[in-house]
């Protein structure tokens, strides 16, 4: 899991440093990038969200029901699992196969697009149940080792809370992780301190999405709250946050955690970016998004 042999342009100006055990890079983003994110954002609703020319949603293994290939990607490559955010109650299937079309796209792997049961109908443990089903199902299919996730906002609570449920044996490659939620007991500063800066991203309505979602079970225990579990037998870690974002210490004390007893952790800040500024990927020529692919898809390769 290193990007020392893949040939993709990052950006030159990228400020590197250690944190701790920490491998942490700050990514420049300029007002601009941010702008045109927000822009995006606001568009969303009359976007035409269609996957390009070349793109199947035909599943290259039978194990789920929903699967998104880019053009030139091949399950010989391996397998991307993606596990979608919106607050563990909402989810936007033409925005996610979009999402991840780009993913299969930066990693050349198909991507399993993990449809779990949504709160408050279903709360914890429900969706969390779904996300280890499905994907112990695909062990039966490919080697784990061949297997990395990717994940947004509060599914990336889910797919490290899955990693706390997995054997050994059976952990993927690695977890990839944006905007991630690790905290469901809300204790980290950014919370509040960011909260101007990100983008409606608040203290009551994270309590909101969290209440539906836990429906009384303990906010501060493992697994349903990653960062209280035993860290010692996570896969190796990608996380990347926005440095504007509520969520930013979610990420930062996380990734500590994890770096402290030994799991093999980095974390790209973007520096300026608001809470799901994943979705700058949806445009080719969004600076920020051309670069989260293009790390994505060096640290999967």
């Amino acid at each position: 899991m290193t990007p020392a042999t893949a040939v993709i342009r990052l950006r030159a100006s990228v400020a590197h440093r250690w944190i701790g055990d920490m491998n942490v890079d700050k990514i420049p983003c300029s007002a601009d990038e941010r702008a045109a994110l927000l822009a995006t954002m606001t568009g969303l609703g009359g976007r035409d969200l269609s996957l390009p020319v070349g793109a199947s949603i035909e599943a290259p293994l039978p194990v789920g029901e929903h699967w998104v290939t880019a053009a030139g990607a091949s399950v010989e490559n391996g397998v991307i699992v993606y596990v979608h955010g919106g607050g563990f109650t909402h989810r936007n299937p033409p925005l996610m196969n979009l999402l991840a079309e780009r993913i299969s796209q930066a990693t050349r792997r198909p991507a399993l697009v993990v449809h779990y049961p949504l709160a408050p109908e279903n709360p914890y443990p429900a969706p969390l149940d779904a996300v280890v089903d499905i994907y112990r199902a695909l062990l039966g299919h490919i080697p784990a080792d061949k297997v990395v996730f990717f994940s947004e906002s509060s599914g990336a609570a889910l797919a490290l809370s899955a990693m706390l449920r997995l054997e050994a044996a059976e952990k993927p490659a690695g977890v990839i992780t944006v905007s991630a939620v690790t905290d469901l007991s809300l204790q980290s500063a950014s919370i509040d301190t960011n909260t101007a800066s990100d983008a409606g991203v608040t203290r009551e309505l994270l309590a909101s999405f969290i209440g539906a979602y836990l429906a009384g079970a303990p906010a501060d225990q493992a697994p349903q709250s990653p960062i209280f579990g035993d860290l010692r037998e996570m896969p190796p870690l990608l996380l990347a946050v926005g440095g504007a974002e509520a969520l930013l210490d979610d990420t930062m004390r996380f990734g500590e955690a994890a770096a402290t007893v030994g799991v093999e952790t980095r974390i790209d800040v973007y520096e300026g970016m608001p809470h799901a500024f994943s979705l700058s990927t949806l445009d080719e020529g969004h600076p920020t998004g051309r670069e989260l692919l293009n790390r994505v898809g060096a640290w999967v390769r």
